[in-house]
């Protein structure tokens, strides 16, 4: 591969080609983030975040243009993707807002002889993904760079437009060269990055197999890593739910951008007594969404990213109808321009189904009647990812309770989590390991250094 090219999934038409950097490129690129991490990490904390201000403040100025490249690019609804933008400013105002204090050394006892600092590493080397191109990217670099870390970035092939984009961002803003950096290249390159000296630690957010190789990689050469390698998240609805809200936040939950989020509800569990109910409201709701052309401010499904990916839900249907599944809304490809998927929503589906076992990465739904709370707590850890959920219960007490007992990164009672700057975000299991957002993903790619006064 000597170009990236980015296609415009609406239409299928190229939007332009991208040509990677060479090697003697990447190598200028790494030298300077080392270079411009001993300035940028030398700077008051009060001094980044003016930088960081103005990264938000540009965000919100160039938000329609953002906006426009992300749906072109990758078919996010644009409804959508205007407030992706709106969202990383706000991480950006929060960082450059608590700055000062979470760097602010924590004092061990009276004397003040013993003291914990908190240090940063040096470059984060982000490979990030093409469904979510500014958010995955922005949200990790806001709490990176605040910290006095460098970045540079390997984005998603589908998205050059957008990794381009990015890095006008900080330009604009006034921010030193060198602290944030874009890079095309290749799966292979990015890889053979991380065993680079110039590289402190790595921030990934994709697909297990890919987590795992970076994970490797990492530990061979002990480097730190941050994998957050997406999940299978169940959507528990128990019988004293509000099933009119539960059915109404379910399809919006799973059906956020198109179906292709990795923390959208996946598995939706609900007690048998409350299945037909919630079914039908659920299949009504899903009916009456918009697919179309994503830079419609009113479409509500846009295209999937790539003609395979279209193929790759066909085939999960098919396995699920073929082993029993009966379907409630039938949908799928609609052929012609574009890569539409419309929605599919699936009941009588069992665990073994490839759709109840792993990411269904698109519009697909597979609904399960479980006969009580107890069974609705061993199919919503009947998987090997553990990033998000939702339950659902009149008694939010209990809710409450049983969500302790899902095994999951984020959990939302009564509602559908989304990221927030001042929790942490991340999974268990093969969802990945470490955390972005709040004082802990802070803290994640910064040395804490203990300091005793003998």
């Amino acid at each position: 591969m000597n170009a990236m090219v980015s296609i415009n999934p609406a239409n299928g038409k190229v939007n332009g080609e991208f040509e990677l950097h060479s090697s003697e490129e990447v190598n200028s690129i790494l030298k300077r983030s080392g270079e411009t991490f001993l300035e940028w990490s030398s700077l008051a904390a009060a001094e980044r975040a003016v930088y960081l201000e103005e990264v938000a403040a540009v965000l919100r100025k160039e938000k329609q243009d953002l906006a426009d490249t992300i749906t072109k690019e990758m078919g996010k609804p644009i409804k959508q993707s205007l407030p992706e933008v709106e969202k990383c400013a706000s991480m950006f105002d929060y960082f450059a807002s608590n700055i000062e204090s979470l760097l602010e050394p924590d004092v061990v006892d009276d004397a003040s002889s013993a003291f914990i600092s908190f240090e940063p590493m040096g470059t984060i080397l982000a490979i990030k993904p093409w469904n979510f191109p500014l958010w995955q990217v922005l949200s990790a670099a806001s709490h990176v760079l605040a910290g006095g870390n460098t970045m540079i970035l390997k984005h998603s092939s589908y998205v050059p437009m957008c990794a381009l984009k990015i890095e006008e961002i900080f330009e604009k803003a006034g921010v030193p060269k060198g602290v944030f950096q874009t890079l095309l290249v290749d799966g292979p390159t990015a890889s053979s990055l991380i065993s680079r000296p110039e590289v402190a630690a790595v921030s990934f957010t994709g697909g297990l197999p890919s987590g795992q190789k970076v994970a490797e990689t990492a530990g061979r050469n002990m480097k730190k890593c941050v994998l957050e390698l997406g999940g299978s998240d169940p959507f528990i609805v128990l019988e004293d739910a509000d099933i009119e809200m539960a059915a109404k936040v379910a399809v919006s939950g799973r059906f956020i951008n198109t179906g292709q989020t990795c923390i959208s509800s996946k598995r939706f569990i609900v007690d048998e007594s409350i299945a037909d109910e919630f079914t039908a409201l659920f299949v009504e709701k899903t009916r009456a969404l918009k697919l179309g052309d994503p830079m419609n401010p009113e479409t509500d499904l846009g295209p999937l990213v790539r003609e395979g990916q279209v193929a790759l839900l066909e085939a999960q249907v098919r396995e699920a109808v073929s082993m029993g599944a009966k379907v409630e809304l039938e949908g799928g490809s609609l052929g012609g321009e574009g890569y539409y998927f419309s929605p599919v929503v699936l009941s009588n589906v069992t665990t073994d189904m490839e759709v109840m076992k792993n990411e269904t990465f698109g519009p697909i739904a597979p609904i399960i009647a479980v006969k009580d709370e107890v069974e609705a707590m061993r199919v919503a850890n009947a998987t090997e990812f553990g990033l998000g959920a939702s339950i659902w219960s009149g008694d939010e007490v209990k809710a409450s309770s049983l969500a302790c007992q899902i095994q999951a990164g984020v959990v939302g009672v009564n509602g559908f989590f989304r990221p927030e700057a001042n929790l942490p975000f991340g999974g268990v299991k093969k969802s990945g390991i470490g955390r972005e957002l709040s004082r802990f993903g802070f803290y994640e790619f910064m040395n804490i250094k203990s300091t005793k006064v003998y």
